[in-house]
């Protein structure tokens, strides 16, 4: 009986929708407004104290002091294993609570410290030189999709009341450089390739995931500002999907309305068309005109209360105006923050990134007992930022490559450490020191060792969101090239006259036109940006304690040649999926130190009927035929072989990632759906057309470069949807 007397909003055994509702009812016109800019007020008579919404988890809580960091999610794209990004999501969620309930101890609700994560980014990594796809899952809508609601699911948790935290989906959408013309651009996309790339990813996270929020894009969409568009917000998000959370604008994007886009005139006006298409926050301080908006007739206090009852009702959900013993997440301690368990987890999923690109002749795993010296070389070697990647919190220890090596191996082994070169730098600086200064003792080190560990790439000082990444500011982030920057090819070709076997370990967030490499170099491995276990996880795999197994998740194209203009966002040419020219590395593709048969690929049935449809069963049979343990990632295509409209050679549709002991065999099985055949036409509208479709299944993707790079072939076989006339599918 003690909520007998109480206010309703006040009342926890009341639903969550009342509760909100009198709250609201509460509230003049003014304090609503101060709850929809991401620094909301205090209302002190109404005990809503002030909340910051802005907070960032895309590979562990960010900004924040110490957290634990996980792989870059382009890392985690390569894992292609959605059960581990569910995992580190639950640990990202863990330490977000700790962080929160602490700061709140501590009266501490400034930014960074809240429960509403702008996480994940979903966005397609359709061109290799967006300075964010490393904030991505790769370029495929499918994998982006089965990874996205993964992560949203860790971060929202299970509770049937109470959200754990309030996951984000962004940025909606058609959103993925360039990142100098973002304020302004306007993204030209057909209905066919806006619902058959750009939305399947949002899609998933809202209809499966039942993401809390989604974040609209500065960009235009065919016109209309995404954080004001009819099209995505009112007709898609809301009417379509049946979204019911909160949408917030990225940060200074209402803004943009009026002073980039040109599209209104006054902020007055970017505001009112924003919150009436739905944009319910806004990140910036625009929305302090909804006032005056309002005595201009340009927007209802009605209209303002959609916004503010959606953001009230997330609050509620995340059980900040409740008791903390009633909300079960409360009670995590502030010691799970960085603990011994979660340093164990960001290790296994730093493994599970690692892509190996090349082993010839089996130059890997090194044999530790007949190495006697090792020389670790490059800007790579001993370099924090390229554990971290963007968006990233602050590890209490890191591993970096050079000290992961050193761990790795007996004390009687020589490991000599030498820069060479730094990342970017071609000339001779003011002081007389030449680009190549460091090559002398690189090259004094490599001739003194059984091998050389090459660490190479670029960092996130040279990609990563406008602002951000400093050593590329005339670019904003992008790259204008693929090429290793600076004198790295160089020192490679130099350490490489040496003779000596040479490991090339790649840190980046995308894609590397190492051709030379490719031919030249005996065994290359894309770490990624693999967190603050990178190190260790480097060095496990060098030397045989871990098989590697990542694929991955974007096209490493041969030159910046073979892509098409980068402000362009057809699909033709671009990705797995359109691209014609052979690429350096394929999607999907990645090697192990194992070998893996595929056989007896089954379906059933063979045949479905187009008035009858009914979900396809799918078997293989996959067997470990060498003497080393490893995982497989068995991945499964899908073409239609006889469509009406210009489509995908062929898409990824299923993946699984398994682990296999010498000789032991795993029958895999899939669910292909209708809706999984059904392909998008002219008109965006989802057609499932009767014909011949063709599966493929097996480590990689059915293209003749990968069967060259692995020396292996999918398998496949082809069934029938039977019928006189096509159906349209729900979307």
């Amino acid at each position: 009986m003690k909520n007998k007397n109480i206010e309703v909003y006040k009342n926890t055994n009341k639903p969550i929708d009342e509760r909100v509702e009198d709250l609201l009812n509460k509230m003049t016109l003014e304090e609503k407004i101060s709850q929809m800019i991401y620094s909301s007020k205090a209302i002190e008579r109404l005990s809503i104290p002030e909340y910051n919404w802005w907070n960032e988890a895309l590979h562990g809580v960010a900004n924040t002091g110490i957290a634990t960091v996980f792989p870059q999610s382009i890392g985690m794209g390569a894992s292609f294993d959605e059960e581990m990004v569910f995992k580190v999501a639950l640990v990202i969620s863990d330490e977000a609570r700790a962080k929160y309930h602490e700061s709140i101890r501590k009266n501490d609700r400034g930014i960074f410290k809240g429960l509403t994560f702008w996480s994940p980014n979903i966005n397609i990594f359709r061109d290799p030189r967006w300075g964010r796809g490393q904030e991505t899952y790769g370029e495929d809508p499918y994998l982006t999709g089965r990874l996205g609601v993964a992560f949203i699911k860790g971060m929202q948790g299970d509770d049937p009341k109470y959200l754990k935290t309030a996951a984000c989906a962004k940025h909606y959408a058609v959103h993925s450089g360039p990142e100098m013309l973002r304020h302004h651009f306007n993204a030209q996309v057909s209905l066919k390739d806006l619902r058959e790339t750009y939305l399947p990813a949002f899609r998933d996270a809202v209809k499966e995931g039942k993401v809390e929020a989604v974040m609209g894009a500065y960009n235009r969409v065919n016109g209309e500002p995404a954080c004001a568009s009819k099209m995505l917000l009112e007709d898609i998000l809301r009417k379509e999907w049946k979204f019911e959370g909160h949408v917030v604008s990225d940060c200074g994007a209402i803004q943009d309305i009026h002073e980039h886009h040109k599209f209104v005139e006054t902020a007055e006006e970017a505001s009112a068309l924003a919150v009436k298409r739905g944009c319910d926050l806004n990140c910036g301080r625009t929305y302090e005109s909804l006032k005056k908006a309002v005595e201009k007739g340009l927007i209802s206090e009605e209209e303002i209360n959609a916004a503010v009852r959606r953001l009230l009702k997330t609050r509620f959900k995340l059980g900040m105006f409740d008791p903390d013993d009633e909300v079960k997440y409360a009670s995590i301690p502030f010691e799970k923050n960085d603990c011994e368990e979660h340093r164990e987890l960001a290790l296994e999923m730093a493994k599970k990134t690692i892509v190996l690109l090349k082993n010839e002749g089996n130059l890997l795993p090194l044999n530790k007992e007949k190495i006697k010296s090792i020389a670790v070389i490059g800007p790579n070697a001993d370099n924090v930022d390229v554990l971290l990647g963007n968006y990233n919190g602050t590890p209490s220890k890191y591993v970096t490559p050079l000290e992961g090596i050193r761990n790795a191996v007996d004390e009687g082994v020589k490991v000599y450490y030498a820069e060479g070169c730094d990342l970017t730098t071609t000339r001779e600086n003011d002081w007389g020191f030449s680009a190549t200064h460091g090559f002398s003792e690189a090259i004094s080190y490599a001739e003194r060792s059984d091998v050389v560990i090459m660490c190479l790439g670029i960092s996130p000082k040279i990609e990563g969101e406008e602002g951000l990444a400093y050593l590329n500011a005339d670019y904003k982030g992008d790259r204008p090239t693929l090429d290793l920057p600076g004198m790295q090819e160089r020192l490679l070709k130099e350490i490489h006259k040496t003779g000596k076997p040479i490991i090339l370990a790649l840190f980046n967030g995308s894609p590397l036109t190492i051709n030379w490499a490719q031919e030249n170099i005996p065994a290359i491995i894309e770490c990624w940006y693999p967190g603050e276990e990178g190190g260790t996880a480097l060095a496990d795999v060098i030397f045989g304690n871990y098989n590697p197994a990542g694929r991955l998740p974007i096209t490493f194209v041969k030159s910046v040649d073979q892509l098409p203009l980068f402000t362009d966002y057809s699909m033709k040419g671009r990705t797995y999926r359109y691209m014609e020219e052979e690429p350096l590395y394929p999607f999907g593709y990645g090697l192990s130190y194992s070998k893996f048969e595929y056989s007896d690929l089954k379906l059933d049935p063979q045949v479905i009927d187009i008035e009858g449809l009914k979900d396809i069963e799918v078997e293989v049979k996959v067997k470990n035929i060498s003497n080393m343990a490893g995982e497989e990632v068995v991945q499964l295509y899908i073409k239609d072989i006889e469509s009406t409209v210009e489509i995908p050679r062929y898409e990824l549709k299923g993946f699984k990632r398994i682990y296999l002991e010498p000789q032991e065999s795993k029958t895999v099985s899939f669910r292909v759906t209708p809706r999984q055949l059904a392909l998008i036409n002219n008109e965006g509208k989802c057609i499932l057309e009767p014909g011949e479709f063709k599966i493929y299944v097996g480590g990689q993707q059915p293209d003749e470069r990968s069967k060259t790079l692995t020396k292996q072939e999918v398998i496949s076989t082809v069934f029938t949807v039977r019928g006189e006339k096509d159906i349209e599918l729900e979307y």
